[in-house]
């Protein structure tokens, strides 16, 4: 194959060589998996200019132990930055947020006003925290979220001042930490969680009665089925009591809503990119879809951000939010991004988690909450030692396990070979009930935990797609 340019006749080989010298690729997120994908350019032998844009002033940093060491004060908050794997000789715009994007010049428009111009573009915005809902209550000194480094340090300080008590507003895999680290440290700590129990979006009504008697043994205040319906402050500022939903006021000193994340995508209005609640679609090649579903050639996806079809689950979108997604999905944008057809690849990660509380390490792969039936396989439940899986139309579809994670690998394969439900016993410590049983995923209009790993397309109850068609 060859292309005729102003210059001659180029061929394949030399066009892929003549962008991987001369291309310019922009990458929007300094986070990990924009940090990762700039060392898979280079190694795959990218020579071009590279711009990587963060909306933060620091160096990628590793976020998961945020809410775990930085918050015990094992590590500074600080100190968390990511290792460089190899150089990436990049033009860093740090501290400056991206705020638009015009597709048609091949342009990233800066908050300072400045614009970067590219070739290839990937997008690794990831997600910030959820605020509080009234704005005035969440600006209480005393009120903190758990996203960034900032976050981390004023929390990490708050909790070393010893407050009366601490307030918890959701169950979910972040809120659950965090109340693991108070009663670590000795701190009284009340969780409020609208739905029936901790992480029950994620694993489900019988796993999640697993986990609220962890919490309960531990000393937590656990209160499900309520919501906080208001914050109030002293004369200075500083969060005093909290209003739940059934009328109960607590004294507290910090709270922490732990009310899921949102996808960083208000930058992408008005560039025609099927940009949404869930993240920014894409193919299983990384490719961001425009909002008719058309396939992009020059805008790429990675991270926490990106939603794209997974053929183990009925080709819904996946929206993950999990450190392997960014670093596997950074390295096939970054395969993909400098090589035409014949040499891209697919991600098509399987989904795999870890959570480190109240003593239990729990470790999950696969998507639970596309299965409809568990059956627990090995171990004890009693112990909180075990590992069980899920399982829809009579294969499984997903695991997980309490302090018996050596077996994760065992039912991973069973699920990438799209193995039978029950599965197979694993050959010892079997369980005294092994029976299959409803696992109680509650329905996507129940109030409750936002999950980290969440299907995302043909949803019944979702009324909310514009058909915008093309204007000629």
């Amino acid at each position: 194959m060859s292309l005729v340019g102003g210059t001659g006749t180029y061929s394949f080989d030399e066009i892929v060589a003549k962008f991987r010298a001369e291309g310019r690729i922009a990458i929007v997120g300094a986070s990990l998996a924009g940090l990762r994908a700039a060392e898979a350019l280079r190694e795959k032998g990218f020579e071009g200019s590279l711009t990587i844009i963060g909306d933060e002033p620091h160096e990628p940093y590793d976020r998961p132990p945020l809410s775990k060491q930085v918050l015990k004060g094992w590590v500074p908050a600080d100190h968390t930055k990511l290792p460089r794997l190899r150089r990436v000789d990049a033009d860093w715009r740090l501290g400056v947020a991206a705020i638009g994007l015009d597709r048609i010049n091949h342009v990233v428009k800066l908050a300072n006003g400045e614009d970067v111009d590219y070739d290839r573009l990937l997008i690794a915005t990831g997600t910030r925290a959820r605020p509080w809902p009234n704005p005035e209550e969440g600006a209480l000194q005393g009120v903190f979220t758990v996203r960034t480094v900032e976050d981390a340090a004023a929390l990490s300080a708050a909790l070393k001042a010893r407050p009366r008590r601490v307030l918890i507003v959701g169950s979910g895999f972040v809120g659950s930490e965090i109340a693991s680290v108070c009663r670590d440290l000795d701190l009284p700590v009340t969780v409020t969680e609208r739905g029936s129990g901790p992480l029950r979006g994620a694993l489900g009504g019988v796993i999640s009665e697993i986990a609220a008697s962890m919490m309960r043994d531990a000393g937590v205040d656990l209160r499900t089925g309520v919501s906080v319906a208001s914050l109030d402050g002293d004369a200075s500022g500083h969060v005093r009591s909290a209003t739940l939903s059934d009328g109960t006021v607590l004294d507290v000193d910090v709270v922490v809503p732990s009310l899921g994340s949102i996808r960083n995508v208000e930058w992408l209005d008005g560039a025609g990119l099927a940009a949404g609640q869930w993240g920014l679609a894409c193919d299983a090649g990384c490719r961001a879809f425009d909002i008719n579903g058309v396939v992009t050639d020059h805008i790429f996806v990675a991270g926490d951000v990106a939603r794209a079809p997974h053929v183990l689950y009925g080709y819904e979108f996946l929206s993950q939010e999990h450190w392997d997604n960014a670093v596997f999905g950074a390295e096939v944008a970054a395969n993909n991004m400098i090589n035409l057809e014949v040499g891209r690849r697919p991600h098509l990660p399987l989904p795999s988690f870890w959570s480190g509380q109240f003593g239990v390490n729990i470790k999950s792969v696969g998507v639970c909450s596309f299965g409809d039936e568990i059956v627990f396989t090995q171990g004890s439940p009693a112990d909180r030692r075990f590992a069980a899986a899920y399982g829809r139309n009579g294969r499984i579809v997903g695991a997980v396990t309490f302090n018996h994670g050596k077996w994760l690998p065992y039912y991973a394969d069973l699920i990438e070979k799209s193995g039978p439900f029950p599965p197979p016993p694993p050959g010892y410590d079997r369980p005294v009930n092994a029976e299959v049983m409803p696992a109680r995923f509650p329905d996507p209009r129940e109030p409750s935990g936002n999950p980290d790993v969440v299907l995302t397309g043909h949803d019944p109850t979702d009324r909310h797609a514009e058909f915008r068609p093309r204007r000629h």
